[in-house]
């Protein structure tokens, strides 16, 4: 298992673990309560939500590095964040729009590359500790995970938008497409770029961690 991880430690006995719920929480019900469209806030995190059950359900079975967890912790801010606005509304992409002279709001984009970016060492972990695969796989199979993950999201989208919101511009809008047709493969590739550097950056770390050892 990886070296920060206490297995035999409760979850009372982790104070980095509380200090990391405590202040998700308190965001999570922050973006409840101030945002504009309470509909969309409720769609976006149904994941978030079911993310949330799988980290409890299986904390006393497989514990992740402080490590992984706090990559998660980030990512589910930065989701939970860009949740409480639209994404073509959501302000901090608004500042970037206007700072780096971009022609749409690109916080999805950001959100996406940090799917890859930020979740792919999690499942690393769980598949080099928990299933305790080869080393060849425990590297390929986060990336494939990231990438067919990231256009199932985007199927489950699509029918959202369809379903709940009839086709009418209110679903473009909680797709954040912004008039870009190629929005869905856009975000797809970001996620996939993501877990390709964080796969990379893994490797490399695993190299010189094993070189300091010789």
């Amino acid at each position: 298992m990886p070296a920060t991880t206490s297995p035999h430690l409760t979850y009372r006995q982790q104070p980095l673990h509380i200090l990391y719920s405590v202040l998700f929480l308190i965001f999570w019900a922050y973006t409840g309560l101030t945002t504009p469209d309470l509909e969309n806030w409720l769609l976006e995190n149904t994941l978030t939500l079911s993310l949330l059950i799988f980290l409890i359900a299986f904390y006393n079975i497989f514990r992740f590095s402080d490590t992984s967890y706090t990559l998660i912790f980030l990512f589910l801010l930065l989701h939970v964040y860009g949740s409480q606005y639209q994404y073509e509304d959501n302000p901090f992409g608004e500042w970037l729009k206007g700072q780096l002279g971009f022609k749409r709001n690109h916080y999805d984009r950001l959100v996406h590359l940090g799917y890859g970016l930020l979740l792919t060492y999690p499942m690393y972990e769980a598949l080099a500790y928990g299933f305790k695969l080869r080393p060849i796989l425990t590297y390929l199979l986060p990336v494939e995970l990231v990438l067919s993950s990231s256009a199932l999201y985007e199927l489950v989208e699509w029918i959202v938008a369809d379903w709940v919101y009839g086709g009418k511009e209110e679903g473009m809008n909680f797709l954040g497409m912004q008039g870009d047709i190629w929005d869905a493969q856009k975000d797809i590739a970001m996620a996939f770029a993501g877990a390709v550097v964080a796969m990379l950056l893994t490797l490399a770390f695993t190299r010189q961690r094993k070189n300091w050892k010789v």
